[in-house]
């Protein structure tokens, strides 16, 4: 399998993305939408989740598409980014028809970015206006690492962000991953250098440099996230969030299957991963438009956590300083002997 030509989720036919940030606030919201409404599932690993409408995209459950995703930082309060979502899709009579009512359907995740250094003393809560501001920016291209739901992401050694990769298959069947990376666990390898998703890069999408050739790396590193955030750090500050998605025809238990595999492209990625205190969750998401057999699924879910590792290290890497960071990026990590 090769990358898509931009090496985004956006690769896949009939999505869009969309950024929206606050430099000052230090966090943002990144949304995902279609030409057409998307089938859609989900599946939660962490033990920490932040959703909204997450309950409806179960296999028994009887909406069957949704019109947008939402990542957002902001902890709970984050969860309003889909109300500006919803708004935009009013306004363009887009939703799910009851009747003579149209209803849009918007499920959300968020992260924990309260304590990232930015400034928080807001009057009113600002993530509805930078859902809508998402919504409205959304393209076929968009800004990885410090962007988005991205914008203050940490991780446990240095800043994380909004990543995104894709795959093309044999077949002509598209993948795609679309992740904001602020995990319990660090995406480095001890000495800051290698990424543990090393293996599955495809060029030198993530810098190139190969896995790193020590041996005994499972052993944990003192966290510079949890020392900047003050003792005893809070122990529920953390997620990894992200959206699989394909072309290929599947059902509502398909996208589930699918977004289940794409975990273990958190657990390639991430050490450790689906922590007790992360809020580890993946959408799976499907826009239908090649038909595919039940034998493909193992491996789109395969082509998915692939994805989803090369997304994550993608996100770090792509990360920029900025004022009053709480954490160096990798690039700077690199000039530091």
């Amino acid at each position: 399998m090769t990358p898509g030509p931009r090496n985004l989720i956006t690769d896949v036919p009939g999505l869009l993305v969309g950024n929206a940030q606050d430099a000052a606030l230090k966090s943002g919201v990144t949304i995902l939408t279609g030409d057409q409404p998307l089938r859609t599932s989900v599946h939660v690993m962490g033990g920490a989740p932040g959703t909204r409408e997450t309950d409806l995209l179960a296999a028994d459950k009887t909406v069957d598409r949704v019109d947008a995703i939402v990542l957002s930082g902001g902890s709970a309060f984050g969860l309003d980014a889909c109300s500006g979502v919803m708004d935009a899709l009013h306004a363009q009579g887009r939703g799910f028809q009851v009747g003579s009512a149209v209803v849009p359907i918007v499920p959300g995740a968020i992260l924990f970015d309260l304590l990232n250094g930015g400034d928080k003393a807001w009057g009113e809560n600002p993530y509805r206006a930078l859902g809508r501001a998402a919504f409205d920016a959304a393209a076929e291209t968009f800004d990885l690492g410090s962007a988005g739901a991205g914008t203050g992401a940490l991780t446990a050694m240095c800043k994380g962000g909004l990543g995104s990769a894709s795959a093309v298959l044999p077949g002509g069947v598209t993948v795609g991953a679309l992740v904001a990376a602020n995990p319990l666990g660090s995406v480095t390898t001890p000495g800051d250098q290698h990424f543990w998703a090393a293996p599955f890069e495809i060029g030198a999408e993530f810098g190139g440099l190969g896995p790193d050739a020590a041996s005994g790396l499972g052993d944990p590193v003192p966290s510079r996230k949890a020392r900047a955030m003050g003792h005893p750090p809070p122990d529920k500050a953390n997620t990894t969030i992200a959206i699989v998605a394909t072309d290929a025809a599947l059902t509502k238990p398909q996208c589930q299957r699918m977004a289940v595999a794409a975990h273990d492209g958190i657990a390639r990625a991430i050490l450790p991963a689906h922590t007790p205190g992360d809020g580890d969750l993946v959408f799976g998401v499907s826009t239908g438009r090649i038909p595919s057999a039940e034998a493909d699924l193992a491996l789109l879910g395969h082509a998915a956590a692939l994805c989803l590792a090369r997304a994550i290290a993608r996100a770090v890497y792509h990360a920029k300083p900025a004022p009053d960071d709480l954490l160096p990026c990798w690039s700077d990590l690199q000039n530091t002997p």
